[in-house]
């Protein structure tokens, strides 16, 4: 199936044309159809399958084929983040470029309120919004949701780990009962669940993948550190790889990020952080680098680098694991986008193992071990013992517990901040 195979308006097939897209994506070829027929839609997906142009297309569709003019927004989107967001918006300005008339206003918390309020003056069709600010702009009633006839949860499932549920609640019932809404979210649990059975009516259900099962075209590797020390002389190396195109350093914490960053930048490398501390405008301006090729390295935190699409980036470093085992594979869907080939590098201490074994269980799958010659860790760490293999969440067999496998060298943990003035500073490997 060809896009002009879906019987979208010409000027938004042009448009997809010129951004170097002919053949949809499964999740597009899916949802597209169903939802120019009207109906709702209930949508398993992950990252990196297309999504954002799944839902946008047939929206600007509608508001193509079906001009109407007034003040309030006929299309809303609801973000769980400032990142995701300002890159719907950059969608809807890519597909809409030949629809002179539509309009789009984002409202992001960080951004400042003078500037939102002469956007909301004026008309417009396309709301994209994270539902904090929204919620003020709809106190201070700058907001009719009144003509709203399409809304959107993108990411629902990290909207309510977020704590938005009661806001997304309150942001819906403000629309009118005839909308039609869609909710994309990567998994399908209990509370997913009974969010769309609220706010959905007969929802057509397209399951695109299953995130476990995710990222076939990612290689995922682990290399074992002794310490710090030896973390950031391994972390040196990888960033000299000269097929490194661009890369995500993720890290535990806000102050690690800014000191990594701060680190890499003064040892020659194109790097800068972000996190949910920095100003909309500091954001702003670190994404567009990484988009536009300024930036090689990007140190982030989970919630900050949520929603990042940039084709560019070819590896994700796990400076640090995360404490959730669903947010690793997030972490690496950062890479490996729109089919392209990607590697997730996970570095781990012997504190990490109980770690590893969660995150294991939950994707499935071992991570196979690399060691570089030079590099190598000098505590003693066995290769995964596939011979005791029991069943993971996903019914699959997943691998014995590390923490049996391997003997346990036990470290306190303590942030990398606090141990940056006694450790080995990074050093950037020549050639």
């Amino acid at each position: 199936m060809l896009f002009e195979h879906l019987n979208l308006d010409p000027r938004l097939l042009s448009a997809v044309t010129e951004a170097g897209y002919t053949v949809p994506t499964p999740v597009q070829a899916q949802a597209i159809p169903a939802l120019l027929t009207g109906s709702d839609l209930m949508v398993t997906s992950r990252t990196g399958s297309g999504k954002t142009a799944a839902f946008m297309l047939p929206a600007l569709h509608r508001l193509a084929t079906r001009p109407l003019s007034g003040k309030g927004p006929r299309l809303l989107i609801l973000s769980p983040t400032r990142e995701l967001a300002s890159q719907i918006t950059e969608a809807a300005k890519i597909y809409g470029k030949n629809l002179k008339q539509v309009r789009t206003v984002t409202l992001l918390g960080g951004t400042p309120y003078p500037v939102q309020n002469r956007n909301l003056a004026r008309p417009y069709d396309i709301l994209v919004a994270t539902p904090g600010r929204l919620l003020d702009q709809m106190d201070s009633r700058r907001v009719d949701l009144s003509q709203v006839e399409m809304l959107v949860l993108d990411e629902a499932d990290r909207m309510l780990d977020m704590g938005f549920i009661d806001d997304v609640k309150r942001i819906a019932s403000a629309t009118p009962i005839t909308r039609q809404t869609l909710m994309f979210s990567a998994t399908f649990d209990k509370p997913i669940a009974r969010l769309a059975e609220t706010l959905l009516r007969e929802p057509v259900r397209i399951e695109a993948t299953s995130l476990k099962a995710a990222h076939e075209n990612i290689d995922q590797r682990l290399h074992y550190v002794d310490n710090l020390a030896h973390k950031n002389r391994l972390l040196a190396h990888l960033l000299a790889d000269v097929d490194l195109n661009q890369a995500i350093i993720f890290t535990a914490t806000k102050r690690d990020a800014d000191l990594l960053a701060d680190d890499l930048s003064g040892q020659g490398h194109s790097a800068a952080a972000l996190h949910g501390d920095m100003h909309q405008g500091a954001r702003n301006r670190t994404l567009d680098g990484l988009r536009h090729g300024r930036l090689r390295v990007l140190v982030a935190t989970d919630v900050a680098a949520r929603g990042i699409d940039v084709p560019g980036i070819s590896h994700v470093i796990n400076y640090d694991l995360p404490k959730v085992a669903e947010d690793y594979v997030h972490r690496i869907g950062r890479t490996g986008r729109a089919g392209n080939k990607g590697i997730a590098i996970s570095l781990a201490s012997s504190r990490d193992l109980q770690q590893l074994q969660r995150i294991e269980r939950f994707t499935g799958k071992s991570i196979d071990v690399h060691t570089i010659a030079g590099f190598e860790p000098r505590m003693p760490i066995r290769p995964p013992s596939r011979s005791a293999a029991r069943p993971g969440p996903s019914g699959g067999k997943g691998r014995s517990n590390p923490a049996q496998d391997r003997p346990q060298h036990r470290e306190a943990h303590t942030p990398w901040s606090e141990q940056r003035q006694t450790k080995a500073p990074i050093r950037k490997r020549a050639g």
